[in-house]
């Protein structure tokens, strides 16, 4: 049966619960009644969400309708009211997607249609994934968009926001955006967000166990991209590791169905995790001297480890006839064509300064014409990240199985 959790500090209503409902309900007797997930999550300490929640909130009324309507709203949990105001709240508990109304001295038999008939309605729920070939596996898998440069200052963090923002704008809620510069990412400044919680929130703790409980401390932007942004704190960003990583990536990409990923310069510990996990390589450079050449060490490198893929965008910034290089001098360097070339304009620092990604304001600026060609190319990609990623090693290609 699904799991059902009791909210409520009367012992008659967890018994009767209990009684419809059998050994598959767990209670919390919280003293001020949690209004959302979030503040429901303290009280669960680590307990996963359940199929059904069942809200006893005495005189505290609004705070159980607001936590109905983020439950039903975010994670399609069905409630049941416990109350003997029926005539007075009906409308309001029907607004917050309340399935039904039940007094506290009711039947058990009236309790107990009152649960199947929200469990019906409940899911369909995340749960962790089972191992890949176990019974049960999730074969479809979001693919990872890994934005990456040899160097800081080359725009990669302006490129990966307009990214996630045009996936989003594709496919609402269908793409979330991680900052995994964990030191010194600025993707919340980039998107003018000041977030509850952060990356390391979401490594450790309830939200590293339960993808339920991972989305609700993800932020929601309002062109319906999710993020997670970077640490406020490069002491608590330490304490994020590699394993940490490749866990958040894995359970995101089971969630969503693009992971867009905006990485420190270079190649960190960090990043190369990510490179591990990674469907699609975008990678960022400017056009200069250091720019070109460190990304072409930056290639040699990936094929030397065999962390090539092939299926990757270069794209070159900050395009203008003044720099003295041309784009065949590039492409000469690093040994490839390149696919993206974006000019100055004065219209990104602006965007910058506003923290207002130009996809996000329709902008018709010539950057944003080669930043939506992007957007395009990864959109129509057909090669699914779960069937395996090809990578390419001096130029051979070979087939790496991913577990």
């Amino acid at each position: 049966m699904s799991p059902v959790l009791v909210i409520s500090q009367n012992p008659q209503v967890v018994g009767l619960v209990q009684q419809a409902w059998g050994p598959d309900g767990y209670a919390i007797a919280p003293a001020g009644f949690p209004d959302s997930v979030q503040s429901l999550l303290t009280h669960l300490q680590g307990a996963p969400l359940p199929a059904v929640a069942v809200l006893d909130p005495g005189d505290q009324v609004p705070a159980a309708l607001s936590l109905a309507v983020d439950l039903d709203r975010n994670f399609t949990i069905a409630s049941v009211l416990v109350s003997d105001r029926a005539a007075e709240v009906g409308l309001d508990a029907m607004r917050a997607g309340v399935r039904d109304i039940v007094a506290p001295a009711a039947p058990v038999e009236e309790m107990k249609r009152a649960l199947e008939r929200a469990a019906t309605h409940s899911g369909p729920r995340v749960t962790q994934q089972p191992a890949p070939g176990a019974p049960g596996a999730v074969t479809k898998r979001g693919k990872v968009v890994t934005v990456a440069s040899p160097k800081g200052g080359v725009g990669k963090t302006t490129v990966s926001t307009n990214l996630a923002v045009g996936l989003a704008q594709r496919l609402p809620q269908s793409t979330v955006l991680v900052d995994l510069d964990i030191h010194f990412g600025d993707v919340g400044s980039a998107l003018n967000v000041n977030p509850e919680f952060t990356l390391p929130d979401m490594a450790h703790g309830p939200a590293s166990q339960d993808p339920l409980a991972l989305k609700s401390y993800l932020y929601q932007h309002q062109t319906g991209l999710y993020v997670v942004p970077g640490s406020e704190s490069p002491a608590a960003a330490d304490a994020v590791t590699s394993k940490d990583i490749v866990r958040l990536l894995d359970t995101l990409a089971g969630q969503f169905k693009y992971v867009v990923v905006d990485t420190a310069p270079g190649l960190s510990e960090h990043t190369l995790a990510v490179l591990d996990q990674t469907d699609i390589l975008v990678l960022v450079t400017s056009l200069d001297v250091p720019g070109v050449r460190g990304l072409r060490k930056e290639l040699d490198t990936l094929r030397d480890i065999g962390l090539m893929l092939e299926s990757r965008s270069v794209v070159l910034n900050f395009m203008h006839p003044s720099r003295g290089i041309s784009v065949t001098d590039v492409e000469a360097s690093i040994g490839r064509k390149v696919d993206f070339q974006v000019p100055q304009s004065n219209s990104v620092p602006i965007s910058v300064n506003q923290g207002i990604p130009l996809l996000q304001s329709g902008s018709r600026d010539p950057v944003a014409k080669q930043l939506r060609a992007l957007v395009d190319s990864i959109d129509s990609e057909e090669k699914p990240g779960a069937k395996g990623r090809r990578f390419l090693d001096f130029g051979h290609k070979k087939e790496v199985q991913h577990a």
